[in-house]
């Protein structure tokens, strides 16, 4: 394993390194003469390695380490599931062809999908583990708690797999790969008054992601909120939530929250006999919500999420491969989390060290359209190898083109599912 705790410490100075590694592994560590006894080196090293190619690019079996936080656990352990399956797509990919004359190496630690868990994980990744980018997190409030708690303050670049709620806009270094819920919200408000209706009633999660996607659609609707309230997380009955939601009289209720707490409500509602339109965001679909709901309890709901471009050749390629691999088809989540493991790793082709700072200062580069437009690891990082620069590329994800905003957000498109016969239909793509 190739030690990066020398923060300032050139991706050539870790090939060399790394070449190195089974004469000075005494210790199992290697270090540099100037370390400061804590594993934090702050050597500068300038050596080469014969194979190199002239742009750092060595033959050495370097391993480049960064970090991810996921729910691998929890109520949103449904996207952090299919988020794991293709980020090991996405590693078998990058691998297949190399990076920084090496490969790529993710440790995954679990948010248990909660903001305290989360900010102990990415303590652990950044501290210990001494990562230089961190992919994370699933949920809006976890990812800010990470980014303020653990990443605000320091070079390490934190790019959020999963993540929609407004609040993130704020913080432009803090990066993300799915686009803002505002989009969501804007989209919901339209949707209910489209479909007739001018009065509603809003539940939402007490949590950064339902208070700011509340905000939105409060802002965009134009009928009536006849109710609205937020609601705990992981609570084992909602039943006085809805019937507050009956008793408002309102035919159309909208739902933000989170799958497992969704699944709570429906069934409340289901018992209690009360038949409302249902409405909801990206966070209410899953299959833990079909599976813990019953037959027929949804039938007519429609919601709103990110959508992946499914008529692009690189999402199809993705799509066959997760198929092949899982049985089942991809998420735009699943792709979220596979673009950031490729922009994480054109990020490292493309830097000149493998520091935060150096990281920083590309990642957004390497996905704008200034550049050459690219649509697989492989095609982006043939150019990077032939001498080009993070300008020289474009990369187009599987999710759609990126191009971060000066407040970190991506471009986004949203498709509505309808619940029928009890499972998810789609049934509109719009534009953000």
């Amino acid at each position: 394993m190739v030690d990066r705790h020398g923060s300032n410490r050139t991706r050539r100075d870790i090939l060399t390194y790394g070449g190195a590694a089974g004469m000075l592994a005494v210790a199992g560590c290697i270090s540099t003469t100037d370390d400061d006894g804590n594993g934090n080196g702050n050597g500068n090293g300038n050596g080469t390695d014969d194979d190199d190619d002239g742009n750092g690019n060595g033959d050495d079996d370097a391993v480049y380490e960064i970090g991810m936080v996921d729910s691998l656990t929890g109520s949103l352990a449904d996207f952090g599931e299919r988020n794991q399956r293709a980020k090991d797509l996405a590693l078998e990919h990058v691998n297949a062809v190399g990076v920084g004359g090496g490969e790529l190496d993710i440790i995954v630690e679990d948010s248990e999908s909660e903001s305290q868990a989360g900010v102990s994980a990415a303590q652990k990744l950044v501290n210990q583990d001494n990562v230089p980018f961190l992919i994370g997190a699933v949920g809006s409030g976890v990812s800010l708690s990470i980014y303020e708690s653990v990443i605000q303050d320091t070079d390490v670049v934190q790019l959020s797999q999963n993540s929609t709620g407004l609040g993130l806009t704020d913080f432009p270094g803090l990066l993300r790969m799915s686009p803002s819920g505002r989009t969501q919200s804007v989209a919901l408000a339209d949707i209910i008054s489209e479909d007739g209706y001018d009065e509603v009633a809003v539940t939402y999660i007490n949590d950064e992601f339902g208070e700011s996607l509340y905000d939105a659609f409060e802002e965009a609707y134009d009928g009536t909120i006849a109710y609205e309230s937020a609601h705990n997380a992981e609570e084992a009955s909602y039943s006085s939530l809805v019937s507050e939601m009956n008793g408002s009289d309102a035919e159309a209720w909208l739902c933000i929250t989170y799958q497992q707490e969704f699944a709570t409500m429906v069934t409340d509602m289901f018992e209690s006999g009360y038949e409302p339109q249902l409405y909801g965001s990206d966070s209410n679909r899953g299959d833990t919500v079909i599976a813990n709901t019953p037959e027929g309890s949804m039938d007519g709901m429609k919601l709103v999420e990110p959508a992946a471009p499914e008529e692009q050749d690189n999402y199809q390629d993705f799509a066959a491969a997760f198929e092949d691999e899982h049985g089942e088809s991809p998420t735009a989540w699943s792709a979220f989390s596979y673009d950031c493991v490729v922009t994480a790793a054109l990020s490292i082709e493309a830097a000149d060290d493998f520091t935060g700072e150096a990281l920083g200062e590309v990642v957004r580069d390497v996905t704008r359209p200034e550049g050459e437009q690219v649509f697989t690891y492989e095609e982006a990082h043939a150019i990077l190898a032939d001498g080009g620069t993070a300008d020289d590329i474009d990369y187009q994800g599987v999710s759609g083109p990126i191009d971060f905003d000066e407040n970190g957000d991506p471009r986004g498109s949203l498709v509505v599912f309808e619940v029928q016969d009890h499972d998810y239909e789609a049934i509109e793509f719009r534009e953000s």
